[in-house]
Order: C-alpha cells, then sequence, then structure tokens
C-alpha cells in the first residue's frame, strides 16, 4: 500500500503542473493516509482535515435532500491563486485532497492522473 501511495504522490508531483500538496484520507474516520507538499508552510494533512467537513457536509445534503442514487465525486474549490479540487474514490470510502497554482494547473491532465488513481484507491486501500 505505502509504495502505491508513494507512486502515486511522485506521479502527481512529476505531471501535475502547479502542483502545491496533495493528502488520501479516509472519509469515515478522517485518517489521512499519505501526504506531500511542494512548500514547506503548507500541511495538506490540516488542509484535508479542514476540507473532509466540505465532503461530509454534501454527503449529508444529498441524503438530506433524498437524491437517490447520488454520490459526491469531486468537489473544485477556486480560491486567488490556487485550485483546491477533493476527489472521492469509487466507493465513497476515502477521498484525495489537491491543491494546484490556478496560473499553472491543467484540469485536465490533473482530472485524469485523479480519475486514473481514485479507482486504485477504492481497490488498494
Amino acid at each position: 500500500m505505502s509504495d502505491f501511495l508513494n507512486q502515486f504522490g511522485e506521479d502527481l508531483k512529476k505531471n501535475v503542473p502547479g502542483f502545491i500538496a496533495v493528502s488520501v484520507a479516509e472519509i469515515k474516520s478522517g485518517m489521512s493516509y499519505y501526504s506531500q507538499s511542494a512548500l514547506s508552510d503548507f500541511d495538506p494533512e490540516l488542509a484535508s482535515a479542514f476540507n473532509l467537513e466540505v465532503v461530509k457536509a454534501k454527503m449529508n445534503a444529498i441524503k438530506a435532500l433524498n437524491l437517490t442514487g447520488q454520490a459526491v465525486d469531486n468537489v473544485m474549490i477556486t480560491l486567488t491563486s490556487q485550485i483546491h479540487i477533493l476527489d472521492v474514490s469509487d466507493n465513497g470510502e476515502y477521498f484525495i485532497y489537491l491543491a494546484v497554482d490556478s496560473t499553472k494547473a491543467n484540469l485536465g491532465m490533473t482530472k485524469s492522473i485523479l480519475n486514473k488513481y481514485k479507482k486504485e484507491i477504492a481497490e488498494k486501500l
């Protein structure tokens, strides 16, 4: 598992333009299984903990609105100079938190890489 997550992190760092940080966490417990940051003052585990509340709130809204058959796929938050992507695994148990520099990011490439890995995260964690 750690080899898979290390490969995942290195792939993102190498292939995602504007990479800032990434974290993989369990939704139920909030436990972080992996994190990496290109910036020494950016704590992806702390950011992941706060953004987990966003994911949980959306999941609760879906349930409260009785939106049968609906699930959170991803949430994208655009800040002044960053984009934060919260990508939920296919089984709904884990999420990937990814922060990128909005002036350098290629969202198509980034989403493609995340989609590749989020299927594997559901299977391997």
